[in-house]
């Protein structure tokens, strides 16, 4: 793999007009990486905010729930 050395000698040897298209080009590229958020998975939030529900037990929650529509 190219060191950051090994491509800047690279583009030293390349013309003017190629040194301002890969400025261009690059240019391009990083702009598209700072405004693209990377794509997130939904299994990403598994667990989050299961503190809250420590100690709870989840059928008597849902008792309490439905109790509570009745007024």
């Amino acid at each position: 793999m190219a060191t950051y050395q090994d491509i800047r000698r690279q583009i030293e040897n390349l013309t003017l007009d190629e040194q301002l298209r890969l400025l261009e080009e690059l240019a391009v590229v990083v702009r598209h990486r700072m405004f693209v958020k990377p794509k997130c998975s939904i299994m990403e939030l598994e667990g989050l905010g299961k503190e809250t529900w420590d100690g709870i037990d989840a059928q008597e929650y849902i008792n309490q729930e439905r109790a509570s529509w009745n007024g």
